[in-house]
This record gives C-alpha cells, sequence and structure tokens, in this order.
C-alpha cells in the first residue's frame, strides 16, 4: 500500500523593516575622540565639537557615549543633562559611529539591532575595537531586554552607505557598497540580494556618480542625497561650473531625476548648495551639509563658518518645518574627513534599557 506523500510545513517568512532616521528615537550615539585616535593632535578643538552635538541631542532625547573615560564625560557636559546621559567604558579607533555603530530594524515587529563587520572604509584604518563595540554594548545592557543582536559579521556593510525611505527602499552608491576592498567574492547582484534580506528592502537605488574631494569612505550617500521622507530627496548640487565636482554632482542630479518611487512617481528632488572649499593646507576636506542628523523635534546642520551656512539651514527649514534646525560648527570634524551624520548614530524608541 502507497504512503500518502508527507505535507511540507509552510516556509515562515519574516518581515525585517528598516527604520527611518525620522521615526521617533530612544537614543543618539557618540564615540568619543580620545589621545589615542587620530584626534589626538587637536583634541581640545574636536572636543568643543562633540560637546556641542551632545549637548543638542541631550536636550531633546538621551545619548549614549562610548569613551574611554565615562568620569570625563560627565565633567565635559552640562549638569542639568546629566539624566539623559549615559556612558560606557569600551574601547574605540576612532569616531565614526555612523560606521560602526549597530542597523536597527524591525524583525517580526521586535526590535533588532544587526551587527555588520566594518573594517575601516576598506582596510583603510584600524578598526579592531570600533568592529566589537556593538556587540559590546549589547554585552553590557545598552540595549533594552526584548532587543535581539542580530550577527551580520560575514558582510562589511557601514551605516553611512545606507539611506531608507523607511517603506521598502534603499539609496546608496556603486562606489562604495560595491567597492571590492569590502566584499570581494561577491558579485553586484549577490551584494543587492544580501542587502534586501538582511534589511528587509525590496529595491536598491545605487547611484553611479558623486563624489566628495577627501572622503575616504568611497562615497558614502549620506554625504551626497539623503532622504527626508518617504517621497523626497535632498542632495548636493554644484552651480559652479569651474568647480572639480561639477560635472559628477550634475550626472548625480540627472540620476536622481530618473529615479522612481514604488508606485511610480517620481521623487521630490530638493538640491542643498554645495559647501564653500575648506582646505587644510593644499588638501580640499569633504564639507557637505548633506552630513545632517535628524532627532526628535530637530535637526542637526553641519555648518563651516561660511556665507551659504544661512542658505543651507533655510532649506533645511524647508524640508523640516515643524522640527527645529540647529547649526553646529564641523570645521573640526572634516579635519578628519567626515562631519556630523558620521560621528551620529540613531537608535528609534523602545530600543535602548
Amino acid at each position: 500500500m502507497a504512503k500518502s506523500p508527507r505535507r511540507r510545513r509552510p516556509i515562515k517568512m519574516t518581515q525585517t523593516l528598516f527604520l527611518p532616521e525620522w521615526a521617533p528615537q530612544e537614543a543618539v550615539q557618540l564615540t568619543w575622540p580620545h589621545a589615542q585616535s587620530d584626534w589626538a593632535y587637536m583634541l581640545d578643538e574636536v572636543e568643543t565639537c562633540f560637546v556641542r552635538i551632545a549637548t543638542a541631542v541631550l536636550r531633546h532625547e538621551r545619548l549614549i557615549v562610548v569613551a574611554p573615560d565615562s568620569e570625563r564625560i560627565f565633567r565635559l557636559l552640562p549638569t542639568e543633562l546629566h539624566h539623559r546621559l549615559t556612558c560606557f567604558d569600551i574601547p574605540s579607533n576612532d569616531t565614526w559611529a555612523r560606521d560602526h555603530g549597530g542597523i536597527s530594524l524591525l524583525r517580526d515587529g521586535r526590535p533588532t539591532v544587526a551587527d555588520f563587520t566594518f573594517n575601516g572604509w576598506g582596510q583603510k584604518f584600524a578598526a579592531n575595537y570600533d568592529n566589537c563595540i556593538t556587540r559590546e554594548l549589547h554585552g553590557r545592557g545598552a540595549f533594552a531586554a526584548d532587543v535581539s543582536l542580530r550577527n551580520e559579521l560575514s558582510f562589511v556593510l557601514e551605516g553611512g552607505a545606507l539611506e531608507t525611505d523607511g517603506a521598502g527602499t534603499l539609496l546608496t552608491t556603486d562606489s562604495c557598497i560595491f567597492e571590492r576592498n569590502r566584499n570581494a567574492g561577491l558579485s553586484r547582484t549577490a551584494i543587492i540580494d544580501r542587502l534586501k534580506v538582511s534589511l528587509g528592502v525590496d529595491r536598491v537605488l545605487s547611484l553611479r556618480h558623486g563624489h566628495l574631494a577627501g572622503d575616504d569612505t568611497d562615497g558614502h550617500i549620506d554625504t551626497l542625497a539623503r532622504f527626508v521622507n518617504p517621497h523626497t530627496i535632498t542632495y548636493v548640487r554644484c552651480d559652479d561650473a569651474t568647480d572639480p565636482h561639477h560635472p559628477a554632482l550634475a550626472a548625480m542630479e540627472e540620476e536622481l531625476k530618473s529615479f522612481r518611487q514604488a508606485n511610480g512617481d517620481p521623487y521630490t528632488l530638493v538640491p542643498l548648495p554645495m559647501a564653500e572649499a575648506v582646505y587644510e593646507g593644499d588638501e580640499r576636506l569633504p564639507a557637505t551639509y548633506a552630513n545632517f542628523l535628524i532627532i526628535n523635534g530637530a535637526v542637526l546642520v553641519p555648518t563651516y563658518a561660511s556665507e551659504r551656512d544661512a542658505a543651507a539651514l533655510d532649506v533645511m527649514q524647508g524640508l523640516f518645518p515643524d522640527r527645529a534646525i540647529i547649526g553646529i560648527d564641523c570645521r573640526p570634524l572634516i579635519k578628519q574627513h567626515g562631519s556630523l551624520h558620521c560621528v551620529t548614530m540613531q537608535y528609534p524608541q523602545g530600543f535602548i534599557r
């Protein structure tokens, strides 16, 4: 007598949502500069910038600081804001929390922090300590009890390379995400598939053009173009035909015009001014207004003591009419080739203990 065929159990598909930056937040992470980092020669100058960022965040939400000396951080920041401040004495190589911080997801509705490998932007710089920070924070109870840590260490990925609309679309750049110094054994198709599975996105829009001189990251998207809501992208536009950036940024603008939302509609595109050139000796530094940070009730925008700062702040106020627009002088940060968004990582409500 023939046996009846065994019924296969249906495969349960995990629903993953990559949360956008404008989602309500619990906290922002900073990894503080110290004397054993590349900031040693200008520590006082950069700490002044970090204090301004930290204070602005603390006035709106909680702040997590990774630092070798917690007591020093409490001394540097306003006493009346200490109730929102948590510090962890964890070793670090550098300060770029955007790239070594965890990526916040909802997996079947459960808060999850994805921990990818950070390899110093293609092994340009040491990252052995930075690459352990997210796991250390989880192990020391920084995250809420129901937050799971998802091991994604077989894949190299940095938060500055990722922009999401919170509705299944990822915006990134070819120059970084497909650079062979990250995931050399994977094809373009395999990398896209991995992004979709790991981040729960349906579409990957990747810019082939656009760069900033002095950028160590191979062209992170958060220096060039950013979602401000599911339908709107703000981006750096260079109107000076004599600027070496003009051809690549003009080509990037045309690419953005060609991109479509999931429903087929074009995006609303809002240009930001190209930051005035800033130099350290003969080297042009990667000053950009696109490296802003959205927090609860406010947007922190990098400024560079330039006449163009006011125009950039006006654009941001138009994009976020219900939020305070707070300019932060980030000239110290760009001396190490990053800016405001690069040194921060946000965590949504419910993610932090």
